[in-house]
């Protein structure tokens, strides 16, 4: 059984580690690749009120994945939740110093950084002619640049708890979740789709597909997490973003089988998972498969 899914798998791939992967959500990168094998990603503000993602892999392999950013230090704190192999393209100079004491493994598309390079990556030009939005990567090509620097391919972390799905009878009616990040361009949508038991993710008002297959992006849990998000606080935008504390002051939400649940969150140090609970304190259990996760600062930013 996968940690990150819950799903029952090969058993080449089910000790997996995770890779946690910085993606981009721009308007010039949309429709992303390799979003479709996810199975959780983190989508948090970022400078100017743009989102992009910290996209997990363990269960599925993405022959193309981007494109792919650079890392901010809460990004990086979330990611080490996992346990992974954190990747990236580049960062600014704070970041690095901060990233690199949080005693995680690291692969960096940026020849001229100071942690490992992963000379994996390849820019695509043919969609993009401004270079930002042109750098790929893959988890296989990952995973073999990984073994040279004799990181463990196989352990980490999960935030998650696993239960069968509700029976058609036992679903309910949240139909729609609507989550405004900043405006209009990173609203997202999420419809529930009560016969296959899962969520249909929608980006500025339309159907947010993946780039190599034309598919919808559709996954079986969506969680918020509400937080404290501040910034800009300097000159370039930086925000900062609390990803630890305890459940007092860490609100969430919990959609699943076309229900909500409210809860908390918590979590006490960068290098545990988080931990999900419903009101009464007991430990959520999502639906097997993929999850979307939001962290936003308060809850009128979230219509469902």
């Amino acid at each position: 059984i996968n940690l990150l899914s819950g799903l029952e798998i090969s058993d080449t791939v089910k000790n997996s580690r995770p890779l946690a992967i910085m993606v981009e959500n721009s308007p010039d990168s949309r429709p992303q690749s390799g979003l479709i094998y996810a199975d959780i990603v983190y989508e948090v503000v970022d400078e100017g009120g743009v989102t992009r993602y910290v996209v997990v892999y363990s269960s599925h392999e993405a022959e193309i994945i981007g494109p792919v950013r650079s890392a901010r230090i809460y990004y990086a704190e979330i990611a080490r939740g996992f346990d992974p192999i954190y990747t990236f393209w580049g960062t600014y100079p704070e970041g690095y110093d901060a990233i690199k004491t949080m005693d995680m493994d690291l692969l960096d598309g940026n020849s001229d950084a100071y942690v490992p390079y992963t000379s994996s990556g390849w820019r695509d030009t043919s969609r993009s002619n401004i270079t930002e939005h042109t750098a790929f990567m893959s988890t296989v090509k990952l995973r073999e640049d990984a073994s040279k620097f004799e990181y463990s391919l196989e352990g980490g972390q999960s935030p998650l708890r696993f239960k069968i799905d509700a029976v058609d009878s036992d679903r309910g009616d949240t139909a729609d979740i609507t989550i405004n990040f900043s405006h209009d361009t990173y609203r997202v949508d999420f419809e529930y789709d009560r016969a296959n038991n899962n969520y249909l993710k929608s980006v500025a008002g339309s159907p947010h597909k993946d780039y190599e297959t034309g598919r919808q992006l559709a996954v079986n849990n969506v969680i918020v997490m509400i937080t404290d998000i501040e910034g800009p606080i300097d000159a370039a935008g930086h925000m900062v973003v609390r990803t630890t504390g305890t459940s007092d002051t860490g609100k969430a939400f919990f959609f699943l089988d076309g229900n909500v649940i409210e809860g908390t969150w918590e979590r006490a140090t960068i290098f545990d998972p988080f931990k999900y609970k419903d009101s009464e304190g007991n430990l959520m259990l999502f639906n097997r498969g993929s999850t979307w996760v939001a962290l936003i600062q308060d809850t009128s930013r979230l219509e469902y």
